[in-house]
């Protein structure tokens, strides 16, 4: 698992040194402090607010596009739409182990939230099928990574929840798809994803058995870690169990926060 370095501003020499808006040299005691930034004059800080305004409007019209089209898939598999939300915000729980980094926490949810999405170009013969798949009905189904990430790296600024879409369906050991990747190859936050997702599963009915509890799901994702699972993926699952166990419990889906 690649744990992300956070830099404290307060302490970055390039910051103290330059203006956090427009780069320019800062003079000696000619310079504002805030947020922990620094800035040469209030334009500059002003500037900045606006700038964060601007994403915060961005972020939310692309928080409502990726939820409306979990929507549109939900209208072909009736319990997608929950799982999807369920998935993405657990996934939160497991990455603020490694990041709080708030553009990075937003591109996480994302990928999570819309991991599926590329199913709305499966057929709908195959997608709803009852029965069995045939090996060429599998093989139509498992281009549905490829096609989610052809759909959503297409929408600027989506570029990272883009790549859990499409390694969504890899396996720590390479045995998964769509091209076998194993290990680090695999984007750490579709790794986490992975175990969430699979907790999701077994906690929540399927159409060929019942939901099972929380320690079933914990002991079959502990036994596959080093397989199916990174092992540091499974560490912070165990971690982080009480919190998950609640959240499986309530069905949770509640509202995302990144702060």
């Amino acid at each position: 698992m690649v744990k992300v370095t956070l830099l404290n501003t307060n302490n970055s020499s390039s910051d103290l040194q330059h203006c956090h808006w427009c780069g320019k040299a800062l003079q000696p005691d000619k310079f504002l402090v805030r947020e922990g930034k620094f800035f040469c004059c209030e334009g500059c800080y002003l500037g900045e607010l606006a700038a964060q305004a601007k994403r915060q409007e961005r972020n939310e019209t692309y928080l409502a596009l990726a939820e409306s089209l979990v929507t549109a898939l939900d209208a072909r598999e009736h319990e997608t739409g929950l799982h999807s939300k369920r998935v993405a915000c657990h996934t939160l729980v497991l990455a603020r182990r490694f990041t709080d980094e708030r553009d990075k926490l937003q591109q996480i949810y994302w990928g999570a939230l819309l991991h599926d999405i590329g199913k709305i170009a499966i057929p709908d013969a195959i997608l709803l099928k009852q029965g069995k798949l045939t090996d060429d009905e599998w093989r139509v189904m498992r281009t549905h990574p490829q096609r989610g990430y052809d759909i959503v790296a297409a929408v600027p600024f989506m570029q990272e929840a883009a790549q859990i879409i499409l390694r969504h369906e890899e396996r720590y050991d390479g045995k998964g798809y769509p091209d076998g990747l194993s290990g680090e190859d695999i984007p750490w936050s579709a790794r986490l994803f992975a175990v969430i997702d699979t907790l999701d599963a077994i906690t929540n009915d399927r159409p060929y058995r019942k939901a099972m509890n929380f320690a079933v799901a914990k002991d079959e994702i502990v036994k596959y870690a080093g397989q199916q699972f990174d092992p540091q993926a499974v560490e912070a699952l165990l971690a982080e169990e009480k919190v998950l166990k609640e959240m499986v419990e309530m069905k949770c889906i509640l509202q995302p926060k990144f702060d």
